[in-house]
């Protein structure tokens, strides 16, 4: 999941915090993101150890191109879950993220567990003045969760791509509309009587994503555009996948069950999570590509 309930213990979608931008065209205040996110970098750390499908699903698809001895730039690793778990298996990660203390804890957390990390803070698009290295693999994986612009998710693919060599693989993950939905649905049912929570719900009947104040500042893509989106770059398609599959409006479930379950469950997580019928059930979405050509 990627919505969260704060200190107070309250829905992330709360009256207060809903706040839709609409048609508005207004570049994101990443100085709200920053905020959140250096609040407490513990709560993506343990978000990603709970949400166990997320992880583990996009896990099984980068780990078919990203090897030992490769290396790696992680846009946006938050506190560096991914970034550690790629480490432990002798890739050689750069962890770049907008928060200071997200990129505090990662080095933290790989000094404890004795792995190699370099990690700096740093804005997704300004990748290019702050690193001249290429890598072999780029991990765009929580950037384009907060950016509202098309113009702003474009700037951040280019860099990306920008420290990308030919022929390497790039992750880019999206918040899927239905994610707001489905966590309601599955974790505040009585939310649905928040009036703002229903502005959300109309833009789903719209057909339209989201751009505005959810767990902070956020945005909502539709499955359908993804593609579109990525076809304005030179990338071959690889995989693109609902990152809990069908699992997520009872992934509740599967966690409590015994963990042969629970693995037994994600073995058929991951040979369906391709499937278009599986899209509108993600809470994230998971774009691989390969870089066919500089751009």
């Amino acid at each position: 999941m990627i919505f969260y309930i704060d200190i107070q213990c309250t829905p992330a979608y709360n009256r207060n915090n809903f706040n839709r931008k609409g048609g508005l065209h207004m570049s994101t205040p990443t100085a709200n993101v920053k905020a959140y996110y250096d609040s407490c970098p513990e709560k993506e750390w343990e978000r990603l150890a709970n949400a166990r499908l997320e992880f583990d699903i996009n896990m099984s698809f980068l780990t078919r191109y990203i090897k030992p001895g490769d290396t790696l730039l992680d846009l946006g690793g938050g506190p560096g879950r991914y970034a550690l778990a790629l480490a432990q298996r002798g890739v050689e990660v750069t962890l770049c993220d907008l928060s200071p203390e997200n990129a505090a804890f990662a080095l933290q957390k790989a000094e404890e567990a004795s792995l190699s990390l370099q990690a700096f803070a740093g804005d997704a698009r300004e990748i290019a003045l702050l690193t001249h290295e290429m890598f072999d693999h780029v991990l765009l994986m929580g950037p384009l969760y907060h950016l509202w612009e098309e113009q702003e998710r474009e700037e951040a693919m280019r860099a990306a791509l920008s420290r990308l060599k030919p022929g390497g693989t790039i992750a880019a993950a999206f918040i899927g509309s239905y994610a707001g939905l489905i966590y309601d649905m599955r974790d505040y049912p009585a939310d649905v009587l928040n009036p703002g929570i229903l502005d959300l719900f109309e833009l789903l009947v719209q057909q339209k994503p989201f751009a505005g104040r959810a767990f902070t500042d956020a945005y909502f893509e539709r499955h359908q555009n993804v593609l579109p989106f990525m076809a304005k770059f030179p990338l071959e398609t690889l995989h693109f996948l609902s990152s809990e599959s069908f699992f997520a409006p009872c992934s509740d479930r599967l966690y409590a069950a015994p963990e042969e379950v629970y693995q037994e469950w994600l073995s058929i997580g991951i040979r369906l999570c391709e499937l278009p019928d599986a899209l509108p059930f993600a809470e994230h979405l998971l774009y691989v590509g390969r870089k066919t050509k500089e751009l």
